[in-house]
């Protein structure tokens, strides 16, 4: 294994070790090695490369690192269990920029170690993104100086966190973490009492803070400054979903607090849904000044809102069974990015809790596509260019229904017909049965 790039000796050196070669570094190509180059048309962020097996040498070529890396990966699937690289040229790059992996942390949780065997599965794939959605109603999942309180006993330590975020950095995987809000927050309401939402009568709703409050603002902010620094990529969720006072039929008057302060804010006729919107777009405003891009879910964009969400929120779309339910076209034809969480095919929910199955890696690779946002239905395809990609998601609303081992082995072959979704859309070349064999190279 050679290269004479130095950006490029990370991706030599794990090569080298899992294909039993020797790592020589910035030395002559001879016969039987492998060469790592930097080279051709893209930018910075290309994932494109080119596979060469000729005269005896094999020769992978990318505008940037990450090309060369998911070169490096179709050369160990070729040559899989003993196989050998047949000649030829291989030209490849995927079809869609953002491919995930959502791994829910606060319902269950999971061990570092197996996040990590996760993250070296996901980097043979060809993903790029590692979702951590490790705050709800059941648990805070990592550890925390600002606000020591609201941590589960069970946890991942930052140092842990740091290892998997470096691990995921090596194989070209961006993490990209979530503190779901307003909804969501039992763990830090569990904390904080005092924060909690209640209606006209006194009750309490479960999960959701009383965004009058200016503290329960500052909590969330503390936590997502404080984590900044610990998740360096270039993303966050901020949730947004299923806040319970939207859920009723008159906000305002089961509500009387909220509609308030939304009429001091934004005059005589705003609503709950405008003091909503404005709590999503605060929270993208800290996220954006760490230089990160904010999503959030898509029942948190809100139709009966004269407050708009800021354009550059990417929308999560994984619904269209919220209260006032919106089809995808809505969200695109307002000129939207939306990632594709359709929780009809991507939603792997443990327990299978209200009506979800576990999906299947045939049903992905038959049926769906990205342009599948929502039910079985593709949106035109003049949308394309704004569906940046598709997230496969974990849920552990069951936590106990299942293992870490089940869970892995569930996930195997969704995960694998998804990437193949998404490098390549359109009508698949080969059967299912093929497929599955051909994913078995991918261990």
């Amino acid at each position: 294994m050679v290269t004479d790039d130095e950006e490029l000796a990370d991706e030599g050196r794990l090569t080298a070790q899992e294909l039993g070669l020797t790592y020589a570094g910035d030395a002559e190509p001879r016969d039987g090695d492998v060469e790592l180059t930097i080279g051709g048309r893209g930018g910075s962020g290309s994932e494109e490369y080119t596979l060469t097996v000729a005269d005896g040498r094999v020769s992978i070529s990318a505008p940037a690192e990450a090309g060369a890396f998911y070169g490096t990966r179709t050369l160990k699937q070729m040559v899989h269990d003993g196989g050998t690289a047949p000649e030829g040229v291989v030209r490849d790059r995927p079809a869609k920029a953002q491919r995930g992996f959502m791994l829910d942390i606060a319902r269950k949780h999971f061990t570092a170690d197996w996040i990590e065997d996760r993250i070296r599965e996901l980097g043979d794939l060809k993903y790029n993104q590692l979702g951590l959605h490790f705050s709800d109603d059941q648990a805070f999942r990592i550890e925390s100086d600002s606000h020591p309180e609201v941590v589960a006993e069970q946890h991942l330590t930052k140092a842990e966190v740091r290892r998997i975020v470096d691990l995921a950095t090596e194989r070209h995987i961006t993490v990209v973490p979530e503190i779901d809000s307003p909804g969501h927050l039992g763990a830090v309401i569990a904390a904080h009492p005092d924060l909690q939402l209640r209606n006209a009568q006194g009750k309490a709703l479960s999960g959701a803070v009383d965004i009058a409050q200016p503290a329960a603002a500052g909590i969330v902010d503390d936590l997502l400054d404080e984590y900044a620094d610990l998740f360096p990529g270039g993303y966050w969720h901020v949730g947004a979903d299923e806040y319970q006072a939207l859920t009723v039929k008159d906000p305002e008057a089961s509500y009387p607090g909220l509609a308030q302060a939304a009429r001091e804010r934004f005059g005589s006729g705003a609503t709950v849904a405008d003091l909503a919107t404005e709590w999503l777009n605060d929270r993208a405003k800290v996220v954006r000044g760490h230089d990160r891009t904010p999503r959030a879910w898509n029942d948190g964009f809100l139709r009966d809102s004269d407050v708009q969400a800021d354009g550059d929120i990417q929308v999560a779309y994984w619904t269209g069974k919220e209260i006032g339910a919106r089809q995808p076209d809505e969200y695109l034809s307002d000129g939207r990015q939306v990632i594709n969480y359709n929780d009809e095919f991507l939603y792997y929910v443990l327990g299978e809790p209200n009506d979800f199955t576990y999906p299947t890696g045939r049903r992905i690779y038959e049926q769906w596509t990205p342009r599948v946002l929502r039910g079985t239905d593709a949106v035109p395809e003049r949308y394309d260019g704004q569906i940046l990609g598709g997230v496969f998601a974990v849920w552990c609303d069951l936590s106990g229904a299942q293992t870490q081992a089940q869970v892995a082995d569930g996930v195997r072959m969704p995960l694998r017909a998804l990437v193949q979704k998404l490098w390549n859309p359109g009508e698949p070349d080969m059967s299912y049965a093929e497929f599955e064999k051909l994913a078995d190279r991918v261990e």
